[in-house]
């Protein structure tokens, strides 16, 4: 699969359109999920064009790879996640409901998570 130019993030990163902005440094781009599933629901996307972490972590430099998950862990600390925990979650491909064909991690924190996954599968 080729990256999508046109998706979504890359025009945000492009400030194509606008987003509401947590954190952003050299390597990362954070803010809130438009539609958002927990009290507090955050993206964190690479400025780099990755379609996936599979993507990501075969085909990014080191440097990057480092730099953006550090900068999920500023994030964290930013919005005071650690004390009370949070979830860091990625989707990869369609059997898990990867929307926007663009690298990211959706932060997730303010409540009661749940379980990992949906129970009674088989």
């Amino acid at each position: 699969m080729q990256y999508d130019t046109d998706n979504i993030f890359a025009k945000i990163l492009r400030n194509e359109i606008p987003c509401n902005r947590v954190y952003e440094d050299d390597f990362a781009l954070a803010f809130h999920d438009i539609a958002p599933q927990a009290p507090v629901h955050v993206l964190v996307i690479p400025k780099g064009e990755y379609i996936s972490f599979d993507d990501f972590s075969s085909t990014a430099p080191a440097e990057e790879i480092a730099g953006f998950y550090r900068a999920v862990q500023k994030v964290a600390i930013q919005l005071g996640l650690r004390e009370g925990g949070y979830r860091v979650l990625t989707n990869i491909g369609a059997h898990a409901h990867q929307v926007v064909m663009h690298y990211h991690l959706h932060l997730f924190a303010g409540c009661d998570l749940g379980s990992m996954v949906k129970k009674g599968l088989n």
